[in-house]
């Protein structure tokens, strides 16, 4: 039809249903319907013409009112696309079309093409195995893993996740809706698709459903609409307009591919403006992240018509946005899951092992999950590439680039065809008009009266036993005088007063002593309070039940002898208090205990009918116990209604095999019979256990017509079912199932009459019930009534809608009513939020109930007065009277019946979608249940984890089982309950037998068990958790923004104000005359008396003296040769050694002629100047003689760590590797140590190919010739030492230290930290490298100050070591390391008060440096500091230090005079009285991850306490530099430490894997591109930043501090943001006190996380949810892989510091010996 005559307002409208057909708004059925009504007025007069490609865009609107409507109904359609696009994501697992036959049949050639893939095992120690009670191999193949899983049979599921296309041909999905299915487990219907199918989906997708985008890509597209208008309608038919002309030649290119007649332009704009549109993608369901990193040989091919369509885009106008997606789609999915890219195969890779076998087989599992998104992953990669070519080049606005993308996690995804309730709103259905009986009595205790007296020997209640046999029956007489005495003895000998609340103690086997006393309170006008018995303190919720007790205000406890004989008792044979149970009195209530009543004696008047009746306990689902409270006329006016519903008579004998005392069992098993007098059989648990068919044969002997079961009971009675003659069901006229809430448990109820209606068991007598704690009884099929049975779709019901199905299928659920509305109650079917409001009549909603008269207005919550009033007098929109909320969820039918389908604390609400547990349960059953668990011992949860619900389940495995098997199984429940409920299983946990938490009746505890589940106490077997298949809403991945320079960032400061980030320390004043000089008294004087030439020559001898630490020693060994430098504590804190400046002078001249008397291995008579000496002493004098040893005789000290004797193959390797690297052609050490280098165990360990040593030196012996010792470095700039270290990456590197460096550096320590010859101070630290090395060996050298020695070795043997010295010699500066402390933390804790009164003081500490090159431990600091203030220590003393290898020292805190009352003053100025105190701030933790620094206040969400890495060393310049541009970063900006002094480092002498000299250009040579870039620094390869303060230092500025974040190798680059390992370790160590050290590392594109477990092994797998659960809250990150070790197990260097590479090398080698590993899905 030609639309050219047609008028302007058809053809806009016409034009608007093309957009909403292209946009996927609109079915193609419904299209068709609305052209064809617009276009009915004019079909007459019209004549079909064909329309071209050019001619499908409208046409110019010339009208200007017809244009401007136009452009406002083009304008609201786009914002209402965007509202939609914006919460609108499609899950593909609730497609309803996956169970069609032609998906089956593609299933079907899928499985018989492809293997199954497993779950890969966790690895258990045979130890821990051998704690559960079935047996199970610790080492499975994982070959023979997959051959099992394959064969599987009718179970042979696939772990992958459907993915079936919800945007191709949705006309056909309106045509024909596919069938949904049944609650019959069917394993075919959550198979996936065959790739061929999928790949001609995506294909599909990518052309036709890309419509999700921006707002500003909606808006483009009526831009486009109406430029091609204006081009179409001015230009001639023969030259189209450049986008007319490249949409037509895509047309065509279509036709051609697809053989058929070209697509009109008005549907093509569907399938171009998606490859035009930046950011335009498929809105598919989330994927799992590409762990792997799979790349598929073919994609899908860019379209050919790219050329053109970028020149048609040149050439018109067109301004296309882009979208913020772009640039980081190939990196995500739709959710924003990362794709990780593959890490290289290394030469130097470890050998596949158990543990890499198992990482591999978890990323093939994945693999082949993702494999199915790769072809979709490609086209949309290209569609933003040709996106990136078309946009315009245009800049982001500055403070976009400094905001974070993952500070809001993914909304829950929004299915476009997720089914939506379309039936009229609800109204409140009225039952039949109640009818009134005049003949019941006027309470409850005057129906016992009326029985007691005119038929005293009627039976009441018969308690059976254990063996089935009646074991004691009531009459009515009897409970009547029973009751009057129990009455009378509360009332009168115990002084109870009428309304107080008392507790009712009693077992489930005793219902004769519990009826009696209750009706006992109810005549005195006490209101009882029921509760289980408290066997003990660990019962599950016994303490909850406690904390009830005390609320109600009960003081007094009933019970019986039975009962007492159980209950726990102290020595006395007193009862005792139980943990959060109030002090009761306890009252037995047995015949014998009570006394005679007096003949004239009558119970009080009749209590008031609004007083309550009785409490009964209710357990939420948080675990909170409340008490459920009704009045006396509620049960009394129930109880009536009842009679009359039920037709209950005094005739009938009824079986109770439920709880007597709460629920239904008491009301009608209790309270409704003795109310009509009829006689009761109660069927103790035990029995039920023992013989389930031993009730049938109590029904057929007594001829009983009433029964009330749960189908727990039923289905134990069909379990247990043999053929007995003698049954005969024909008088039962009632069978009330009282759990008919949870749907599925009619199916054991049409089981069972199916198996028992040739017993004569009637179809109608089968009355499911509908029980609430609130309202009672909501309503019950009442006997003689026919059910109706209906199947509604699991999938629609997720989203509270009631979608009726045909045939029944895997996805459906069949459910029967519940019966009709009580006879005066109305119900209301209301949403499930907080707005009250009606549902609609297809809608599933909370059941409200009003009784007649208004009966609930005194129930309540006791002591909860506002919960009450929401629950209890709930008053829906429009209605007067108020409602009781009875926790059911349901919906009433077109025939008045109710439809019960959960219960709201059973409901799931998972990624806006509503589960029941229930379902879940059936589903979990149906997977081989009779092999594998036990049926009713399956606990279904849902967790907070990430701000949504997280799915649990929680099983008890049976004990044949073996370990491979259970995994088998669990990925088969995986599958099944993602196939069918559409939702995956985060964690799905096994127990052994008995292990999860029961009612006394036997049920599981589910709260219990939730709160057992958090605190990581539920002992699981085996575990397997899922957080990569059901986490899908995970922030989006950064994208680093490559388009910003160095002069951007410099420019970006400037404009915002930012200052640039620099500080120096206190300028370094150059080295004067008499520097050493004036360290002795009467020195500057002498030198004042000399003159002429003897002055200048002393002069420059000065000057050269102080630049060798050599000549240094021997001057201070000439002119003060008595004074003491070194005191070494031994064991017993007394000194062992004590060297004087002239002794340490001998004792260095003697190694020194060692040294050069030694022949070498070459047979060189004597070692040559600057040859290299490995030092390997013990922590000591003798490492400092050593070391003045060597530079005496013109060596370079190598030091290095001795082999540990109690760690040989440990550290061997490493001193053998340094010894290689460094060179060193000598070995001086002890003779001990000789010995050891030389024995077999360490030859051992270094195998064949490496076990020569250098020749060997020891120190002990004297030399063979007394040699002159005059050698004297003729520069200073010559090499004085050399340092090693192995950084926490596992990276041996080595650094030259000149011997003016090595001045340069002790000089600037004098300044800081003024030392001087009085000074004294203590250090305990591992004097082998980096500040410790200086300050053991250097520093006292030149300085003259005293320094007691604490070996850190001699500390750990005797933690009271360290401050028995520090208080023994008062000393007020001290240098520790953070494992010092850590001892002193832990050891000591207990220990403080007897400490305390042995005199030890830290009073005099005035500095408490602690040395590292790390991020300062804020947590440890803080520890340490309050547990030794009670001992004097001030918290202003502790303070830290920085260093690293470029330069050992460039922070370190100055002392602190003023916390002293006593000072010692020096000559020189005072830098210390005014030094400000070490200041900490707060960032935020996700901002770092982002390279940025967010200051916010102390307790904010997500906060990290950074403490100041302390005080600038005097001459030292820090600048902060970002690590891409390498320009200065403003204050507060984070970025890399970059250190410029004099005393750097002089280069690297060795980097273990890389060149030095590269390395050196790199790290010790570098200059700013911005800012200061004439000076040199050296990059200190450690993450931090500078912020200025409001102190002010000592020359009056304001102070700048520097806060250390972490080193730059250890960080994790994840999800394009930057990790530091210690955020994500402290975040693990904080969520469990049996987590006493943590490590994590990346490996495989894996986080591994590893813990030592500090308790039982058996406690191992309960750690594993809770640390993959702290890391997604706090980190939002996902753990690949949980290890959990024995406590030591992480390795850590001498300072302390975690050795995380090599960690990770013993874990992959499988050296570690892991008690358990988990590989999470």
């Amino acid at each position: 039809m030609d639309t050219s005559s047609l008028p302007l307002e058809i053809r806009a409208k016409l034009a608007e249903l093309d957009l909403e057909l292209s946009e996927g708004d609109i079915t193609q059925k419904g299209y068709e319907k609305k052209k064809a009504r617009l276009l009915e007025p004019f079909a007459a007069s019209m004549q079909p013409v064909r329309v071209m490609p050019a001619e499908g865009i409208p046409a110019k609107v010339e009208d200007k009112k017809s244009k401007h409507q136009y452009e406002k109904a083009q304008k609201k359609k786009a914002k209402r696309n965007l509202k939609s696009s914006k919460q609108s994501r499609r899950d593909d697992r609730y497609r309803s079309d996956a169970h069609t036959e032609a998906v089956q049949q593609a299933l079907a050639k899928h499985n018989k093409s492809k293997r199954v893939p497993v779950l890969p095992l966790g690895l258990k120690r045979r130890s821990l195995i051998a704690h559960n009670v079935y047996l199970a191999s610790d080492e499975s193949s994982d070959e023979d893993a997959s051959t099992d899983a394959s064969g599987g049979g009718e179970f042979d599921l696939s772990l992958k996740r459907k993915t079936d296309d919800s945007s191709s041909d949705r006309s056909s999905h309106s045509a024909n809706p596919s069938p949904l299915p049944t609650h019959r487990f069917d394993p075919s219907a959550i198979k996936l698709k065959s790739p061929s199918e999928r790949s001609r989906q995506i294909v599909q997708r990518n052309s036709s459903s890309l419509s999700t985008s921006s707002n500003e890509d909606l808006s483009s597209i009526s831009n486009k609409i109406r430029l091609a208008q204006r081009n179409s309608s001015s230009a001639s038919d023969n030259q189209p307009q450049p986008l007319a002309r490249v949409l037509q030649q895509s047309v065509s290119w279509e036709a051609q591919r697809s053989g058929g007649p070209p697509t009109p332009l008005s549907k093509k704009i569907a399938d171009i403006m998606p490859q035009i549109l930046p950011g335009s993608r498929p809105t598919s369901q989330s994927l799992p992240p590409d762990v792997a990193n799979i790349t598929s040989s073919g994609g899908f091919p860019p379209p050919p018509c790219e050329e053109e369509l970028l020149a048609a885009t040149k050439s018109s106008p067109i301004v296309i946005k882009p979208s913020p997606s772009i640039g980081r789609r190939s990196d995500t999915t739709s959710y924003g899951r990362t794709s990780i890219s593959s890490v290289e195969d290394d030469e130097d890779a470890p050998a596949v092992t158990k543990v890499s076998a198992k990482i591999q087989q978890l990323l093939n599992t994945l693999k082949e999950t993702e494999e199915e998104h790769e072809l979709e992953r490609q086209s949309v990669t290209h569609v933003n590439k040709l996106a990136m070519k078309l946009q315009r080049p245009k800049k982001k606005p500055l403070i976009e680039y400094f905001q974070d993308d993952q500070e809001e996690l993914e909304p829950p995804p929004f299915d476009e065809n997720a089914p939506r309730p379309g039936g009229p709103i609800s109204k409140p259905t009225k039952g039949e008009p109640a009818t009134e009986h005049s003949n019941l009595p006027h309470s409850l205790e005057a129906a016992i009266h009326r029985c007691g007296t005119a038929n005293p020997k009627a039976p009441c209640l018969t308690s059976v036993n254990g063996n089935g046999k009646s074991a004691n029956t009531l009459t009515y007489g009897k409970l009547l005088s029973r009751m009057r005495k129990i009455a009378y003895t509360l009332t009168h000998k115990r002084g109870v007063a009428p309304g107080s609340r008392i507790a009712l103690v009693f077992p489930n086997s005793d219902p004769i002593s519990y009826v009696c006393t209750f009706y006992g309170c109810m005549l005195a006008g006490i209101v009882p309070v029921t509760v289980e018995v408290p066997m003990s303190s660990k019962d599950a919720g016994s303490s909850q039940l406690g904390f009830l007790l005390g609320n109600c205000g009960v003081q007094v406890a009933l019970t019986c002898d039975a009962c007492v004989k159980g209950l726990p008792k102290n020595e006395k044979g007193e009862i005792v208090q139980l943990k959060g149970w109030p002090k009761l009195q306890w009252i037995l209530t047995d015949s014998k205990h009570l006394p005679k009543v007096p003949s004239n004696w009558e119970p009080t008047a009749r209590s008031p009918d609004n007083q309550l009746a009785y409490i009964e306990y209710k357990t939420g689902k948080n675990n909170s116990v409340v008490g459920v409270a009704h009045s006396r006329s509620l049960i009394h006016n129930h109880c009536k209604s009842l009679v009359s519903t039920l037709c209950y008579n005094p005739g009938d004998v009824m079986i109770n095999l439920l709880d007597f005392k709460r629920g239904v069992g008491l009301v009608h098993g209790l309270l409704a019979s003795i109310f009509t007098g009829m006689h009761v059989f109660c069927i103790p648990y035990a029995l039920m256990k023992h013989d389930p068919m031993q009730w049938l044969s109590i029904l057929t002997k007594n001829k009983a017509s009433l029964a009330l079961v749960k189908s727990r009971d039923l289905h134990w009675t069909l379990a247990m079912h043999r053929e007995n003659a003698h049954i005969d069901l024909k008088t039962l006229r009632m069978l009330l199932v009282s759990d008919a809430a949870n749907p599925w448990s009619l199916g054991s109820s049409d089981v069972f009459l199916q198996e028992f209606e040739r017993k004569g068991l009637r179809r109608d007598a089968v009355c499911p019930c509908a029980w609430s704690t609130e309202a009672l009884t909501v309503a019950v099929r009442r006997p003689g009534t026919e059910a109706i049975a209906t199947t509604i779709s699991l999938h629609s019901l997720s989203f509270g809608v009631i979608q009726t199905e045909v045939n029944n299928q895997a996805t459906s659920l069949m459910i029967q009513d519940v019966g009709s509305v009580f006879p005066g109650a109305t119900i209301a079917v209301v949403r499930t939020d907080d707005s009250i409001e009606f549902c609609h009549s297809d809608e599933v909603g909370e059941l409200l109930l009003c009784p007649k008269k208004g009966g609930y207005k005194d129930s309540l919550y006791f002591g909860l007065a506002g919960i009450s009033e929401k629950v209890f007098r709930a008053h829906p929109k429009n209605e007067r009277l108020p409602y009781i909320r009875t926790g059911l969820l349901g919906y009433v039918g077109p025939s008045g019946r109710v439809f019960v389908t959960g219960k709201i604390d059973g409901l799931l609400r998972i990624s806006g979608h509503m589960h029941n547990a229930d379902d879940i349960v059936a589903t979990v059953l149906a997977v081989e249940p009779v092999r594998f668990v036990y049926r009713g011992r399956i606990a279904v949860f849902s967790i907070n984890v990430l701000k949504d619900e997280r799915l649990v389940i929680i099983v008890e495995q049976k004990p044949d089982v073996t370990e491979e098997e259970c995994f088998k199984w669990m990925s088969s429940v995986i599958q099944a309950v993602d196939g069918i409920h559409g939702v995956g299983v985060y964690c799905l946990s096994l127990l052994a037998p008995n292990g999860l938490p029961k009612t006394p009746l036997g049920g599981v505890h589910l709260s219990e068990t939730i709160s057992r589940y958090l605190e990581g106490v539920l002992r699981p077997s085996n575990i397997l958790m899922c957080p990569h298949q059901c986490v899908t809403n995970l922030p989006k991945p950064r994208t680093r923004h490559k388009d910003i320079g160095a002069a951007s960032l410099l420019q970006g400061q400037v404009v915002t104000g930012v200052r640039l980030a620099e500080a120096s320390g206190r300028i370094l004043p150059p080295s004067s005359d008499g520097e050493l000089d004036s360290d002795i008294p009467g020195a500057k004087k002498n030198t004042r008396r000399q003159s002429g030439g003897g002055s200048q020559t002393n002069t420059l001898e000065s000057k050269r003296r102080s630049q060798f630490l050599a000549e240094i020693l021997k001057w201070r060994a000439a002119t003060t040769p008595d004074h003491v430098l070194f005191s070494q504590i031994n064991s017993k804190g007394g000194v062992g050694i004590q060297l004087t400046c002239s002794q340490l002078h001998k004792k260095a001249e003697k190694v020194a002629q060692l040294l050069m008397s030694c022949p070498s291995s070459a047979g060189v008579p004597s070692l040559s100047t600057g040859d290299h000496v490995a030092l390997m002493f013990n922590p000591g004098v003798d490492l400092i003689a050593g070391f003045y040893g060597c530079l005496y005789a013109g060596c370079i000290p190598v030091p290095i760590r001795p082999i540990h004797p109690r760690a040989v193959a440990a550290t061997s390797p490493t001193v053998k590797m340094i010894v290689n690297v460094s060179k060193a052609v000598a070995i001086l050490t002890f003779a001990q140590m000789s010995r050891m280098l030389k024995s077999k165990e360490v030859l051992s360990v270094l195998g064949s190919q490496d076990q020569s040593w250098p020749p060997i030196i020891d120190c002990e012996e004297n030399p063979k010739k007394k040699l002159p010792v005059a050698y004297r470095p003729p520069t200073p700039e010559l090499l004085a030492y050399l340092d090693f270290s192995v950084s926490t990456a596992g990276t041996l590197m080595g650094i030259k230290i000149s011997h003016l460096t090595a001045s340069q550096l002790c000089r600037s320590i004098k300044l800081q930290c003024e030392l001087y010859p009085s000074r004294s101070i203590a250090l305990c630290l591992d004097p082998y490298s980096g500040l410790s090395f200086a300050l053991w060996c250097l520093n006292s050298i030149f300085s003259g100050h005293y320094s007691i020695l604490i070996p850190p070795s001699e500390v750990e043997t005797n933690p009271h070591l360290w401050l028995q010295v520090v208080s023994q010699y008062k000393v007020r500066d001290v240098y520790l390391t953070y494992s010092i402390m850590d001892i002193c933390t832990k050891d000591l804790a207990q220990q403080v008060p007897s400490l305390k009164s042995r005199g030890i003081s830290l009073s005099n500490v005035r500095t408490c440096v602690i040395v590292a090159e790390e991020r300062p431990r804020i947590r440890l600091v803080s520890n340490f500091s309050k547990l030794y203030k009670d001992l004097g220590l001030s918290t202003r003393a502790i303070t830290t230090s920085f260093g690293c290898r470029v330069n050992i020292a460039i922070c370190l805190q100055p002392p602190k005079l003023g916390i002293l009352s006593e000072q010692v003053i020096s000559d020189e100025p005072n830098m210390g009285a005014s030094c400000p105190d070490p200041s900490t701030v707060y960032v935020d933790t996700r901002s770092l991850r982002n390279d940025r620094v967010s200051l916010v206040e102390k307790g904010s969400p997500h906060s990290l306490c950074l403490m100041e890495a302390g005080k600038i060393l005097p001459g030292t310049k820090v600048v902060i530099a970002d690590c891409d541009t390498r320009g200065q970063c403003g204050d507060s900006r984070l970025g890399e430490v970059w250190v410029a002094s004099t005393h750097s480092s002089n280069g690297y002498y060795a980097v273990y894997g890389g060149e030095a000299d590269a390395d050196y250009r790199d790290h010790f040579e570098v200059r700013l591109k911005t800012g200061d870039t004439r000076t040199t620094y050296c990059r200190t390869g450690y993450l931090g930043f500078l912020r200025r303060t409001e102190l002010t230092s000592a020359t009056g500025e304001r102070h700048d501090a520097l806060y250390v974040v972490g080193p730059l190798e250890e960080t994790l680059e994840i999800r394009g943001m930057r990790y530091h390992p210690i955020d994500i370790e402290n975040s693990v160590v904080r969520c469990s006190n049996r987590i006493v050290e943590c490590a994590v590392f990346y490996s495989n594109n894996l986080l591994v996380v590893a813990v030592e477990l500090d308790g039982n092994e058996n406690t191992a797998l309960d750690l594993v949810p809770l640390v993959t659960n702290i890391i997604l809250e706090e980190q939002y990150l996902i753990a690949g892989v949980v290890a959990v070790l024995d406590p030591g197990s992480i390795p850590v260097n001498s300072r302390g510091e975690k050795q995380r590479m090599h960690l990770r090398d013993s874990f992959l080698q499988d050296k570690l010996d892991p008690i358990y590993v988990a590989y999470n899905m």
